[in-house]
């Protein structure tokens, strides 16, 4: 497929998902998921090697994500992303609130700082530069929810309502790093919501659920008013070429309804994955409370129920 010099996919033929589905790699994310895949399996097969066990379905998860962010930006979807409004919507979408759900729940933090050797005394290897940044005063401030809910809703209106989208789409480097933004701005977003990786802020399962519904609305709200747009928003997108037979205005329209849907997609999957994790959350609170009654003998029931017997002397 022909790129123009500024990174615009020019003179397509009309859109159907077989063109879309074409492998179209760009070098930059083709790369990175490779490289995700390869360093995933490394700490998979070395927790194996040395007796450790470690789920397959975080694997399974993983590797789902990684392959979700290469269909939109390695194949003729990210061609068509260039001059169709709504097929860059669903690239948005998919690699900001998809992809992001299904990378954390694989848990690649945690797999790390298990696979990862222990440096020597005084020194600091990867597993312990990592650590660090875990416990930074830097990812305090991007796991905040003040920051992660503000940045989700400027990543929609602060984008697309004003010339930043047009600057960035200008050039193959500006669409890279746009991308590369809304998948960081899902992670950060999701991740102390219901990530199973540690990180510096980790409030409550109520909290997490409120945090989740507070940027859902904004979203909601983008698409509605995208659908109801009369005239072209984004002026990238508003002479689409005449090969691909669209009207901008009705493929505008289009990117609203995919941005509106997927704001109700993500929240059903998060909660699924929330409620899981509350459950088996009480379940191991439970046998932990079991196991310290077996170890002291159930001192907390036997005071139980010296209280009540107290109690019971004191009405005779």
């Amino acid at each position: 497929m022909d790129h123009s010099g500024h990174g615009m996919t020019m003179d397509l033929p009309p859109f159907t998902l077989g063109r879309a589905l074409e492998f179209s790699p760009d070098l930059f994310f083709l790369f990175g998921c490779l490289a995700a895949l390869g360093l995933y399996g490394w700490g998979v097969t070395r927790l194996r090697r040395r007796g450790d066990a470690w789920p397959v379905s975080r694997t399974v998860l993983f590797a789902v994500g990684v392959l979700s962010i290469a269909l939109v930006m390695c194949t003729g979807l990210n061609d068509y992303g260039m001059v169709m409004f709504s097929v860059h919507m669903v690239q948005h979408m998919v690699i900001s609130m998809l992809s992001p759900i299904l990378l954390l729940l694989g848990a690649p933090v945690t797999l790390a700082l298990r696979a990862l050797p222990v440096a020597g005394r005084g020194s600091l290897g990867p597993r312990e530069l990592l650590l660090k940044l875990l416990h930074s005063r830097y990812m305090r401030v991007v796991t905040h929810p003040a920051f992660t809910i503000s940045m989700f809703i400027a990543s929609l209106y602060g984008l697309y309502f004003t010339p930043l989208f047009d600057f960035l789409m200008e050039s193959k480097t500006g669409h890279v790093a746009m991308m590369v933004h809304f998948l960081m701005v899902g992670l950060v977003f999701f991740w102390p919501i219901m990530g199973v990786d540690p990180g510096p802020h980790r409030p409550g399962y109520v909290m997490r659920m409120l945090e989740l519904f507070a940027g859902m609305p904004f979203h909601a709200f983008f698409g509605i008013a995208m659908m109801m747009a009369t005239e072209p928003l984004v002026k990238v997108y508003e002479n689409p070429p005449a090969s691909l037979g669209i009207d901008a205005l009705s493929d505008q329209n289009a990117a609203g309804g995919i941005a509106w849907a997927f704001s109700e997609i993500p929240s059903v999957l998060v909660l699924i994955a929330l409620v899981y994790q509350w459950y088996h959350s009480e379940q191991r609170q439970a046998v932990r409370k079991d196991r310290a009654a077996d170890r002291d003998g159930d001192k907390e029931l036997e005071a139980y129920n010296a209280y009540l017997a107290s109690l019971q002397a004191r009405g005779r």
